[in-house]
């Protein structure tokens, strides 16, 4: 493949909400622009960027796939993203390291969560943006309907550049409103298609648009704008120059109509993209910080190589392969590039653009360019790897935070080495799977962005590191603390035919505030107990703590106050008084009215209207207590506290309750007492865990 110039590279990302359409459509690109012969079909699994048998099973996209064709004289690097929230990651990172987004929209089911999920993360990126309604040879497709969709929640810069002229079964007739042109295209999916002046009442509205978008563009550039109202119009030579400048200041957001199915209208999409898509020229530099973390600008013109490692995956027959962009010089087959993220160096080994999982292996690729190597053993997603001494590091995406949270139980035991180094590279590859080892609960927590997300890495990890296990519901971190005050005297006292052991200690303990811990303190006075005995009884206070009373879980939010107690000259010592401290303690605590504290989590859910009353009454069947209301992106925000108990498998929950169209975040806000009868269960349960392990 021969070189390009950054001027004719056109990065994009094809995203959207699930089912939309989104792999067909590049499948269309890549038999528009000929290298494929026919489209493959996503029921047979013969799709090009949907190749990993997890894609051909579930007959959805679960990786971001990287594609590259040529259309007049331009290189496009297509990223096929896939549309379930469970895989957004795939997306943000793809979006990264584009210049704008392909944005895919249902001609039926309309604006999904997921279409508004990554338009927010393009306009974080600062993408300007395309839309595409495709599918539009379904049944019941309604294009008014969906324009004024899109133009009341994205705002009235959305604009249709084509409109479909016989939209449902049978669709192949597109208007074109550049060309104030009829588009006839044949269905057999060779994207082909006849060219012909609108007449009649199209030719009345291919005018109308073409002159709302000549205002369009005019409004976009001050100097077009005086030109229009001195001329009375743009010429079309004005309104091409001035189609770039104003899809770059988001005063444009053109709107195609496809059926990628029958590869109709792709063509002229593609043309568009050619023509006036974004090139890594339109963003000649990019925020980074320098190794003294100050902020820089990487300039695409600078000489030294730097690269940002956007996705890692690892492919059973090559190994790890890293996919990246070149953000400034040329990255070569065989330089030493520096990771600023992990201060190693890296060999550049085979760099090849990719079709799926066709790779074809290229000398260099320049500045703008995106790509992938294999084998660099200690990179991984979100690096940033540059050429020379000084080196800069380009910021990592944020990730959203996991919202299923499941605990993996080993079937046989001696696998904990597999199961870590299984754990460790699949986070590695996918950082939005995270894992913690939980010393207090004893099990490994595995969390992810829902349930199909933590199937899909579940099966990786059995075949790929060949280890068996189950998923079970985690353990939650409950606490115990006490309500009243309470004391004791408690006397450690053991002979056993040599020196013995002796502790006496008297202890009082009072409750604190939420959050506060555990304060231990000594009112000691006169000789009684010698204050080096002090930390032999926190010692013991500590040990119980940790070990819990009521229900085995840590004891929080109390004061201890070791205010007097008795010793032996010669059996009190060390592990004497720590029994005695660790035996008071819990006497005292027993007689303090003790209780269990719940996590609570705040949760916010983004909903549909229509699924709210579904959505407020099962967070009341949780014991969950609404914060508050708003409206976001044209759907309702719900804040809430809800027990951590209660949200076991709730982003699963919650899918069901709103037909898929609802998501939410949690995270960890405070404890609060736990209701006895369930409190009174919950102890009742640790006993009988207990006996069961004895």
């Amino acid at each position: 493949m021969k070189e390009h110039s950054s001027a004719d590279i056109r990065n994009f990302a094809i995203v959207g909400h699930a089912t939309c359409g989104k792999t067909m459509l590049s499948e269309a690109m890549l038999a528009c622009s000929g290298l494929i012969g026919r489209l493959g079909s996503i029921a047979n699994g013969t799709t090009v960027s949907d190749y990993h048998e997890s894609e051909r099973k579930r007959k959805i996209s679960i990786h971001a796939s990287l594609l590259h064709c040529e259309w007049l004289g331009k290189k496009f690097n297509v990223i096929d993203t896939p549309g379930y929230l469970d895989f957004i990651s795939e997306a943000l990172g793809a979006l990264r390291v584009c210049d704008f987004a392909l944005v895919v929209v249902h001609p039926v089911d309309g604006i999904g969560l997921g279409t508004n999920q990554v338009w927010q993360y393009a306009s974080d990126f600062g993408l300007p943006k395309m839309i595409v309604v495709n599918m539009l040879d379904k049944e019941h497709t309604n294009w008014e309907a969906i324009l004024a969709q899109l133009k009341e929640r994205f705002g009235p810069k959305v604009f249709p550049m084509s409109v479909p002229v016989n939209p449902g079964p049978g669709f192949n007739q597109v208007l074109d409103v550049m060309r104030n042109e009829v588009m006839t295209y044949t269905t057999d999916g060779s994207g082909k298609f006849a060219e012909a002046p609108a007449g009649g009442a199209l030719a009345e509205q291919v005018k109308k648009l073409h002159e709302g978008l000549i205002e369009q563009i005019a409004e976009a550039d001050d100097t077009l704008l005086e030109r229009f109202f001195d001329q009375g119009g743009l010429s079309e030579e004005e309104l091409r120059a001035g189609v770039h400048t104003a899809l770059q200041q988001a005063n444009l957001i053109p709107v195609f109509a496809t059926s990628a199915e029958t590869n109709v209208g792709v063509a002229r999409l593609m043309d568009f993209i050619a023509k006036y898509g974004s090139s890594p020229v339109d963003r000649q530099a990019v925020g980074a910080v320098d190794g003294n973390g100050n902020p820089v600008e990487l300039a695409l013109t600078d000489p030294n190589a730097a690269v940002y490692v956007f996705k890692t995956l690892s492919e059973a027959h090559i190994g790890e392969m890293s996919f990246f962009r070149v953000y400034a010089g040329t990255a070569r087959f065989g330089m030493d590039l520096r990771n600023v993220d992990r201060n190693i160096t890296e060999r550049f080994g085979q760099i090849s653009v990719l079709n799926g999982e066709q790779r074809q292996m290229v000398p260099s690729l320049n500045a703008g360019d995106l790509g992938a190597v294999v084998k660099l053993k200690g990179t991984h997603t979100g690096d940033t790897l540059c050429a020379g001494s000084a080196g800069v590091r380009l910021p990592k995406v944020q990730f959203p935070r996991p919202n299923i949270h499941f605990a993996l139980k080993l079937k046989a035991k001696g696998e904990e080495d597999k199961i870590a180094q299984g754990l460790a590279a699949l986070h590695n590859e996918d950082p939005t799977f995270v894992y913690q080892v939980d010393s207090e609960l004893r099990q490994t927590v595995v969390s992810g962005q829902g349930e199909l997300h933590l199937q899909v890495v579940s099966e990786r990890l059995r075949s790929r590191y060949k280890v068996d296990f189950d998923l079970a519901p985690p353990k939650i971190r409950f606490r115990e603390t006490i309500k009243s005050r309470g004391e004791s005297k408690y006397r450690h006292k053991k002979q056993t035919g040599g020196a013995g052991q002796f502790a006496e200690v008297w202890m009082r303990i009072e409750p604190q505030a939420r959050g506060n811990g555990i304060e231990f303190t000594e009112s000691l006075t006169g000789q009684n107990v010698d204050r080096v005995f002090v930390p032999s009884v926190e010692k013991g206070v500590n040990a119980a703590c940790n070990e819990g009373i009521l229900a085995g879980y840590r004891v929080t939010d109390l004061k201890v106050d070791f205010y007097d107690g008795k010793m032996h000259p010669v059996d009190s010592k060390d592990i004497a008084f720590q029994i005695a401290g660790k035996e008071a303690f819990r006497e005292a605590f027993t007689a303090a009215r003790p209780c269990l504290l719940e996590p609570i989590h705040l949760v916010e859910i983004r909903v549909p209207d229509d699924a709210m009353g579904n959505v407020i009454g099962d967070l009341s069947s949780r014991r969950g207590k609404i914060l508050g209301m708003d409206t976001a992106s044209g759907l309702q925000l719900i804040r809430a506290q809800v027990p951590a108990m209660e949200l076991y498998q709730y982003s699963t929950v919650l899918r069901s309750l709103t037909g898929g169209r609802a998501a939410h975040t949690e995270e960890f806000d405070h404890y609060e007492e736990m209701p006895k009868e369930i409190e009174q269960k919950v102890i009742a349960e640790s006993k009988k865990a207990k006996e069961e392990q004895h």
